[in-house]
């Protein structure tokens, strides 16, 4: 069974599994004791610690390893907010980053300070001007993500940084999705990642800081991992994340080269083998394995659900999945269709004929799943007489209002409107997106006695 949700885990890599096994034997006792034991196991974290550190681009001595990516992005942001203080409470991250940081701040925003999210374009992308802009003398930290979790794009990072460096103030890079394929350019001064993200166990993330960057680890001290992660280290799980960066990182130009042609396969062929899809994030500056697109008068949930049945693991930032009825941020962030999405990221030595395979599946998949939700499967019907039509979707969840909508268009002469009557917060992302899609005029929104008038013209 094909599994393409790299982005969320990559398979244990064969490097990692060998070291974990070995440093069960080796690396069990305490690394901060004098004994042989604690001397060996010392010299196994050492030995990890520089893989690391030279995969990162730092020096030994500016890394340390938490339990989770996530606890490096939360412990980083706390202490670099703490050590600037006097500086001031403002932090300042793209509106795409993963959730830990956007966590973080508004928890930083709770507690008194205050943040600022700078837009990205509809490719998911930062403008350097942008962030340039939104710093002010009491900017403790910037944070950008090196590349995107939910549709591959990569930021502008050494440009960032240079306008964080003319402002004094440190940048902290989340490189979870980025740091198997090569090391982070640019001045940074803080960089997270996730072992589980390239190959390695889960249960290790990393955090460098570079020397000169004033930091202030939170919570009660600890004598180890220079006070910034404590607790008994996984030596073994660390070891093994070490030595499958190490291997992921001599594979990068090869494997990233020939999983790039398969993405790009996938980019070309999915608006052509099913109607009515949008292709999202940067077309060019993007990460080697990942793609993501979204489909019209789909349920994402459902579509995930049929295609696990097909036989591929895929999955998605839709507003339908996972429980949730709020739009993913990201793709909320880029003004693009939030129903029906999907992410497909190829792990290493994926086989190109699973991914011919799945492009011969998607078709007949997508439109079972329209079948099944009554979704139009033909252009709008020809026009009739009335000038205004009210669609009333309350209490309907995505992708009916869309839906509704794209059936009811035709009911009126060009010109016409239809409002779409709503309480999903999905529609307000969604029915834009369909009017960019289908070439109709979106209007605008207003209040409504319960939930938010859509207003569409029709103009075809």
């Amino acid at each position: 069974m094909p599994y393409f949700d790299a982005a969320s885990a990559a398979p244990l890599h064969p490097v990692a599994r060998q070291a974990l096994l070995a440093s069960l034997d080796e690396g069990w006792a305490d690394p901060a004791r004098l004994y042989r034991e604690g001397r060996r196991a010392r010299l196994l974290l050492d030995a990890a610690r520089e893989a690391a550190a030279e995969a990162a681009g730092c020096r030994p001595d500016e890394l340390v390893f938490t339990p989770s990516g996530t606890r490096a992005l939360h412990d980083g942001i706390a202490g670099a907010l703490a050590g600037r203080r006097r500086t001031g409470r403002h932090l300042v991250v793209s509106a795409v980053e993963h959730s830990a940081v956007l966590h973080s701040a508004a928890a930083l925003e709770a507690a008194g300070g205050s943040f600022t999210e700078v837009a990205v374009d509809r490719g998911g992308r930062v403008a350097p001007g942008a962030y340039a802009a939104a710093l002010r003398p009491d900017t403790a930290l910037a944070a950008l993500q090196s590349a995107n979790h939910e549709v591959g794009t990569e930021q502008p990072v050494a440009e960032v940084a240079e306008e964080c460096r003319a402002a004094g103030v440190p940048l902290l890079v989340d490189a979870a999705q980025s740091l198997a394929w090569g090391p982070v350019e640019g001045g940074w001064s803080l960089l997270t990642a996730s072992a589980h993200k390239w190959g390695g166990p889960a249960g290790v993330g990393l955090l460098a800081v570079r020397k000169g960057v004033r930091f202030s680890p939170q919570g009660p001290a600890d004598e180890r991992e220079s006070g910034r992660a404590p607790g008994f280290p996984d030596l073994p799980a660390i070891v093994a994340a070490a030595a499958s960066l190490r291997a992921v990182r001599q594979e990068a130009a090869t494997e990233g080269a020939r999983l790039r042609a398969l993405v790009e396969r996938i980019r070309e062929r999915v608006p052509a083998l099913v109607p009515d899809v949008e292709v999202v994030g940067d077309a060019v500056r993007r990460l080697p394995h990942l793609v993501t697109f979204s489909c019209l008068y789909v349920d994402g949930e459902t579509l995930l659900h049929a295609l696990d049945r097909a036989g591929f693991s895929v999955s998605s930032g839709s507003s339908c999945t996972s429980g949730t009825l709020a739009p993913s941020h990201v793709l909320q962030a880029m003004g693009v269709l939030s129903e029906g999405n999907v992410r497909v990221s190829l792990p290493a030595g994926t086989a190109e004929e699973d991914v011919e395979r799945f492009l011969d599946v998607l078709p007949g998949v997508v439109a079972s799943v329209r079948r099944q939700l009554g979704a139009p499967a033909a252009p709008e019907p020809v026009s009739r007489t009335a000038s205004e039509l009210v669609i009333d979707s309350l209490g309907k969840r995505c992708p009916i209002p869309v839906i509704e909508l794209a059936k009811s268009i035709g009911d009126v002469p060009v010109g016409g409107l239809v409002t779409v009557l709503s309480d999903d917060e999905a529609a307000r992302l969604d029915i834009p997106a369909w009017c960019d899609m289908r070439e109709q005029e979106y209007v605008g929104e207003r209040p409504a006695e319960r939930g938010t008038a859509y207003v569409v013209r029709r103009r075809t």
